[in-house]
């Protein structure tokens, strides 16, 4: 069980504890945030100091997103073929950052457009939370250690991983997720020294 007082869903100004707990570890350089909403999770990585990419398909959400140190990218990842549609190919990002969406065939584009010791934070709905309402479709919640499955796919280190209930803002089913692209086997093994 997770933590009371975690925060899994939109909101206009509280980014999620998770990725304020975890956003310190993601080194210097450009973090995209994928799915932004109205960009709580670009202004807590802006202070932080980084410049910060907020990608989104709803240009109102992005509206809101926009800021000092904050570009935006309006763009429709959910096609049939990503492939086709992820801008970022020649990219490498320090950080990407997602909440509450989920889009499978994405996994691979992502971590390869992650740098070398980049940090992935990923958190968003699970199964079993469909009884409590909306996601409830199965293709928009994550199968049990389904995020664990995606770190021993792509080699990635996991920092830290949660599945369970939370109770607050409201009651929901989330995953998440903390990991790390280790280039460095000598980075990694101190890694699970902390």
């Amino acid at each position: 069980m997770m933590a009371q007082g975690t925060n899994a869903h939109n909101a206009l100004d509280q980014p999620s504890t998770w990725v304020a707990r975890f956003a310190p570890l993601i080194p210097a350089g450009e973090v995209m945030d994928l799915a932004c909403g109205a960009g709580r999770h670009s202004r807590l990585l802006a202070q932080h100091g980084h410049p910060v990419l907020a990608v989104d398909r709803n240009a109102d959400a992005l509206a809101l997103a926009a800021g000092k140190d904050i570009q935006t990218l309006q763009l429709d990842l959910e096609t049939d073929d990503p492939t086709q549609t992820w801008p970022f190919a020649g990219q490498r990002f320090a950080g990407i950052v997602v909440t509450n969406y989920l889009h499978r065939p994405l996994w691979a584009l992502m971590v390869a457009s992650l740098a070398a010791d980049g940090v992935l934070i990923y958190e968003t709905f699970a199964l079993g939370n469909e009884q409590f309402g909306k996601p409830s479709n199965p293709d928009f919640l994550l199968k049990h250690g389904e995020l664990l499955e995606v770190a021993r796919q792509y080699s990635l280190q996991v920092v830290a991983y949660e599945d369970g209930y939370i109770a607050e803002p409201k009651p929901a089913m989330v995953q998440r997720i903390c990991l790390i692209k280790v280039e460095n086997p000598l980075a990694a093994e101190n890694l699970r020294l902390i």
